[in-house]
């Protein structure tokens, strides 16, 4: 069971990424993420390492983190969360996958977790 204030940071970190996001244009969503990020970098998997990763593929691929997290805390098998071809629907998938993830209830650890990898993304966007 989650205590209230790390939920609180998820919607926060969650916040922050869709404020940051909400805006851009499909143009802004195909580029590709910041090639400066340290060794941790985003926690988000990449099927190819020698495919460019755009902003969309990295905010989707949290997406699917989310979902996946959702999932575990359910105990449900994985589901790919289908990707629209409007890019500018991903900042509403964010929302919808943190509120599902939270009203699951997971463990404290893993809405740290959680809001660790929405942070990680939004310094890589």
């Amino acid at each position: 069971m989650s205590d209230p204030n790390s939920a609180a940071a998820l919607r926060a970190a969650a916040d922050r990424l869709v404020n940051r996001v909400s805006h851009w244009t499909p143009a802004r969503w195909e580029r590709p993420v910041r090639a400066d990020l340290d060794a941790s970098g985003p926690p988000i998997a990449v099927s190819s390492p020698a495919v460019a990763l755009t902003r969309a593929d990295l905010v989707f691929g949290l997406v699917q983190e989310l979902a996946d997290l959702a999932a575990q805390v359910e105990a449900r098998p994985r589901r790919d969360v289908p990707r629209l071809d409007n890019k500018l629907a991903l900042p509403d998938q964010v929302r919808v996958m943190v509120a599902d993830l939270l009203a699951a209830d997971p463990p404290t650890e893993m809405v740290h977790a959680a809001t660790a990898t929405v942070d990680a993304a939004t310094r890589a966007l």
